[in-house]
């Protein structure tokens, strides 16, 4: 359990000292987010430095193996495939990103075949992520994944053929790297809430280790590879976001870009797919699927009626657009982030108790 402390204290650390560094760097390189027109009406923002998703990536890895160098002696099982797996999702997506982000800079950027090339990249990613989560069998014969469908845990009478796995595990990726990249819309929001997703899974994997069917077998134990290393991922992720946060607040310095949004996206579908919550994660990540569900709906509601069901999508510029102040907008999304964590939690043990009766 100290490790999973100890992540949190070096990733916070890490990432609110290296985020300035890089908006110095950032800001001599004159790499800044291009100025849109702002569709609510109100003075433009200044250009900020971007690609701020490195810092929480750095952040990330520098938790994680801190945290085993220093409680080395304290582990028994060490680096664990699942952890680097759900990391190793978080940097190719990051790096995917970061490509974008890049191109957008240099003023090379093709919508269409930045998102053809986005959503290759992603699903190579994926598929890389798939294949090898269904290998690296422990002791118990445990993999990083399953072929099972899963809420708290595998539903037995659902599963998937490799193909079929293999598909499922791209439409997850996607789906939630690219629900985060919607949500990256304004200063701190994505940070903020991917903090309370990621402590809400702190939680569930540490329950789920303490709870392992390999050290507590019986009622309501939990079949899961590598629960308490996942923990600590979840810790460094949450308190680089954190760290970030400080730079990304309202008035923002620096930007994440799609380096941090696809990247973080990256690390909560590979969570939800690690941890057996693949459903359970939809109500973790409940304002993530708001987001990017108002995207959907805009486009069905007007290609159907002409006529438009929200002022501006993703939402939270529809509340923009009603005259409510940016940092209102923020906050109380960070207040149904908060919620939304809770809740899931709620049900992840609400679960847990129906099955120990």
């Amino acid at each position: 359990m100290k490790q999973v402390l100890f992540a949190a204290m070096i990733a916070l650390v890490v990432s609110i000292t290296v985020t300035p560094l890089l908006i110095s760097w950032f800001a001599r390189a004159d790499i800044r987010q291009r100025i849109r027109e702002n569709p609510t009406g109100r003075p433009p923002k200044p250009a900020t430095p971007s690609m701020g998703g490195i810092a929480i990536l750095i952040a990330l890895w520098a938790g994680y193996l801190g945290a085993h160098l220093i409680g080395a002696s304290d582990r028994p099982s060490g680096i664990t495939a699942s952890g680097l797996l759900v990391l190793g999702l978080a940097t190719a997506l990051g790096f995917v990103g970061f490509l974008d982000d890049l191109l957008e800079q240099r003023g090379r950027r093709s919508s269409a075949l930045t998102r053809i090339g986005k959503a290759l990249g992603q699903i190579a990613a994926a598929v890389v992520f798939g294949v090898l989560a269904l290998r690296f069998p422990d002791n118990n014969g445990l993999t990083p994944a399953s072929r099972h469908v899963s809420y708290v845990r595998d539903i037995n009478t659902v599963s998937f053929g490799v193909v079929a796995f293999l598909t499922a595990v791209c439409v997850v990726v996607l789906a939630w790297s690219n629900a985060v990249k919607v949500t990256d819309g304004l200063d701190g929001l994505a940070a903020g809430s991917m903090t309370f997703a990621l402590a809400a899974y702190v939680v569930v994997t540490v329950w789920q280790y303490a709870n392992s069917c390999a050290v507590r077998p019986g009622l309501g134990c939990y079949d899961v590879r590598d629960p308490l290393d996942l923990a600590v991922v979840c810790a460094s992720g949450g308190a680089a976001c954190m760290g970030f946060l400080w730079w990304n607040s309202s008035p923002a310095r620096i930007t994440m870009g799609d380096t941090g949004a696809v990247g973080l996206g990256g690390m909560l579908a590979g969570l939800s797919i690690t941890t057996r919550t693949e459903l359970l994660s939809v109500v973790v990540g409940a304002l993530y699927v708001a987001e990017i569900g108002s995207v959907a709906l805009q486009i069905v509601v007007f290609r159907t009626t002409r006529n438009r069901l929200f002022k501006m999508a993703p939402f939270h510029h529809h509340f923009e657009l009603s005259k409510w102040a940016e940092t209102a907008v923020v906050v109380r999304f960070w207040v149904l982030s908060g919620i939304a964590a809770a809740f899931g939690l709620a049900l992840f043990y609400g679960e847990y108790m129906m099955m120990v009766r």
